[in-house]
């Protein structure tokens, strides 16, 4: 791969560390060529002098971040894991991972034979396993750290200050130290807690240069992370810094993926570092001080990561030193203004009781904004303060951290935990006020006051009167509308419904979308809480994309809210629909190859059931489809070419709804709910065989042959299953 000139010119400098750190990673890879996966394993930040990257995996746009790094710190050596689950039995036992953990023991001790190293450890099969290899293991205690040579422990384990303390000094004498840790199961387990201020791992490990980052890694190779492939240098952070410094002063172009790599091992860095990081972390903020009036993203002129690293990153810190700002000190961001949007300087500030269902979970819609920068008041009964409830500001919940372009600030969502009778909150972005309701909550109706608030154009199907929505409500001046009904909430700009005459049959229109959906998965009308979609200038992934909240772009809104678009177009309304099937797809009726697939079942549904669009009309039919069955049956009928063309694979579930309709689909899926149905799938294999049995049994024919003519791996004992029943095969299925 070609080598940017740039980076090999900083690299020259770096001759030294670098060739240590080369040497250093060599024998920590002795005879590794891959590690496990264990669970979803998170990223660490590489950033001082002395600290490398051992093993990386993948992030989106062919970045990479470290799942293994290490250090020279002090006199001593640290490896540090990006999941605690490299120390349990299962990983340890796939691949090289044993090997990597007993040479990271080997080389963090400064031996070159580990047979007399003494290890602490405080995880009995981790143990147990350093033991079978031949290690002296004792249990970790902080107090008879003298006796060992090396720690194996997990992050926790450092939480108490004196051990954090006692830990830092015995690695700086001469000791060596493992650790593993999960930024983001760490972030779980600890809400309204940061890794930067909070996470004990970096609060000490920063000395040595790792901190532990948020976000999951993909895998390298099938099994986990490919030991092979040598980290590239830019994912230190502090060289990174060093390639976006040449760029500014020198007017210097490297490579892109350069940039991009430079660029977002500085952006997790800044997220991650503890606040009184001594080296990387003072030469960002300086660098925020000189470039603080370029970080403004709008749709018009975002920031790009090849023209904008700098600014890009200096947003970062922007944002990240607003999340720790006291509340009185909250102003509003200058992006603001372009998305969400600024309100208008004359809109009054109301003081609203909401009454709150506390039965239904999720979000609570308020019908209220809060301005820019601005604090809101909330205030709780006694009863429901400290009990899981929150209040978040902002609906555009997206991080595009990830992309190379910008149209808007990367996070513009906040929440707070409603841990007293009184609460304030602001956000620097403003955005529409929620109330998140845990699960099983038992508190019943409650009302929430909330004051310093703007009235925002909310309607609600059988509660807001068109009477009142045309007079009055749509007027409302919060830059951002609620359409709501029981079953699904529709959050638009504000403008777009300014003319909208009539919510009430759109949102009936919506709540049949909904029940379609309900109808079809076999699930009741009436649901525990509202799905949402929710439009954004720029969101995350994909045109649009699936979740709480389904997220749509900006330029759909007007189709959205067109009751007869709606009712009589194919596009986006299949986007609408294709999304919502997301969120009713089950997993033991969706198998690989097909996550794109029976999501499609629901655009079909919905488009015949409730906008009058027949099947036999809709994309991919008649005489397309058939050429598509041709070519697949051509080339061999590959399972492989069927897992990868969505609309190839949809043409197989469209054969058995023409053949035996809609009733036989709701029938099978509905019969996936009922335990009395048998235990559900436990692998891929199982699903396959379970759908085609199930299938089978519903419409009374054997579909054996059908799931092998299109060359979908059943199991000989599943198509025994059903061999009793008459086979069946479309009467126009072309011959191979």
């Amino acid at each position: 791969m070609r080598m940017g000139w740039l980076l090999l010119s900083f690299l020259i400098v770096a001759t030294g560390t670098s060739a240590r750190a080369a040497s250093d990673r060599e024998v920590l890879l002795e005879g590794v060529k891959s590690i496990a996966a264990p669970g979803s394993p998170g990223p660490l930040c590489v950033f001082g002098e002395h600290a490398f990257a051992v093993v990386t995996g993948s992030v989106k746009e062919k970045r990479v971040e470290p799942v293994v790094a290490a250090a020279h710190w002090g006199e001593g050596r640290v490896v540090a894991f990006g999941h605690d689950g490299y120390f349990g039995a299962e990983a340890l036992a796939k691949d090289d991972t044993g090997k990597l953990l007993l040479n990271a023991v080997r080389w963090s001790s400064g031996r070159a034979a580990p047979s007399d190293v003494r290890v602490a450890t405080s995880d009995k099969g981790l143990a147990a396993f350093l033991q079978k290899s031949g290690l002296k293991v004792a249990h970790f205690d902080v107090n008879k750290l003298s006796e060992c040579d090396v720690l194996c422990l997990h992050v926790n384990a450092l939480a108490p200050e004196a051990a954090r303390a006692a830990v830092t000094a015995f690695v700086k004498k001469g000791g060596g130290l493992l650790v593993g840790g999960l930024g983001w199961g760490w972030l779980q387990l600890n809400p309204g807690k940061t890794l930067a201020d909070d996470n004990p791992g970096n609060r000490t490990l920063a000395d040595a240069g790792i901190v532990w980052a948020d976000g999951s890694l993909s895998r390298t190779n099938e099994t986990g992370f490919d030991a092979t492939i040598a980290p590239p240098e830019l994912c230190n952070a502090s060289k990174a810094l060093q390639l976006l410094l040449d760029m500014k002063e020198k007017n210097l172009k490297p490579i892109g993926h350069e940039i991009a790599q430079a660029t977002w091992s500085l952006t997790q860095a800044a997220r991650s570092l503890p606040p009184d990081e001594p080296v990387l972390l003072p030469r960002l903020k300086q660098l925020e001080k000189e470039l603080a009036g370029g970080a403004v993203p709008t749709p018009e002129k975002p920031l790009k990561t090849r023209t904008d690293a700098l600014a890009r990153l200096v947003l970062t810190l922007q944002l990240e030193e607003m999340k720790k700002l006291p509340l009185e000190k909250l102003s509003a961001h200058p992006a603001a203004a372009a998305f969400p949007g600024g309100v208008p300087a004359d809109a009054p500030r109301v003081e609203r009781t909401l009454s709150i269902e506390t039965r239904i979970p999720r979000w609570h819609s308020t019908g209220l904004y809060a301005a820019p920068g601005e604090l809101i008041n909330i205030t709780l009964p006694e009863s429901a303060a400290g009990k899981s409830l929150r209040v978040r500001i902002g609906a555009h919940t997206d991080s595009i951290a990830h992309l190379d372009s910008w149209s808007r600030c990367p996070e513009i969502s906040r929440q707070w935990p409603l841990t007293a009778i009184k609460t304030p909150a602001g956000n620097v972005f403003g955005g529409l006020i929620y109330i998140e309701i845990p699960a099983n909550c038992k508190l019943g109706a409650i009302d929430v006051c909330i004051g310093n608030a703007i009235e925002a154009p909310r309607f609600v199907l059988g509660k807001t009167t068109l009477e009142a929505w045309r007079m009055q409500v749509r007027k409302h001046p919060a830059p951002w509308a609620e359409l709501q009904t029981s079953k699904v909430i529709l959050t638009v700009k504000s403008d777009y419904v300014r003319e909208l005459d009539d919510p009430e049959a759109l949102m009936k229109f919506w709540d049949q979308v909904m029940d379609a959906c309900a109808e079809l998965a076999g699930i009741p009308a009436e649901r525990p809480s509202p799905e949402r979609y929710v439009t954004d200038v720029q969101i995350s992934a994909g045109y649009m994309h699936s979740g709480y909240p389904i997220m749509a772009p900006l330029s759909i809104t007007k189709a959205m809210i067109d009751t007869q678009w709606m009712q009589t177009k194919d596009e986006p309304t299949w986007g609408f629909f294709h999304e919502m099937g997301h969120n009713h797809q089950v997993g033991a009726w969706t198998f690989e190859g097909t996550g794109e697939v029976t999501c499609n079942l629901f655009s079909r549904f919905v488009l015949e059931k409730v906008s009058g669009v027949p099947v036999a009309k809709q994309r991919i039919q008649g005489a397309e489809a058939m050429q598509a069955l041709r070519q697949h049956l051509a080339g061999g009928a590959k399972f492989d070419e069927w897992k990868a063309k969505p609309f190839l694979a949809l043409i197989m579930y469209d054969q058995l709804q023409k053949a035996f309709g809609w009733e036989t689909y709701k029938k099978v899926l509905a019969g996936y709910n009922d335990p009395a149905n048998g235990a559900q799938p436990a692998n891929d294999g199982e699903k396959r065989d379970q759908w085609m049995v199930r299938f089978s049994r519903a419409c009374g024919k054997n579909l054996g042959p059908f799931f092998q003519a299109w060359g979908v791996p059943t199991s000989e004992k599943a198509r025994a299953a059903i061999a009793e029943l008459p086979a069946w095969m479309p009467e126009d299925f072309p011959a191979k």
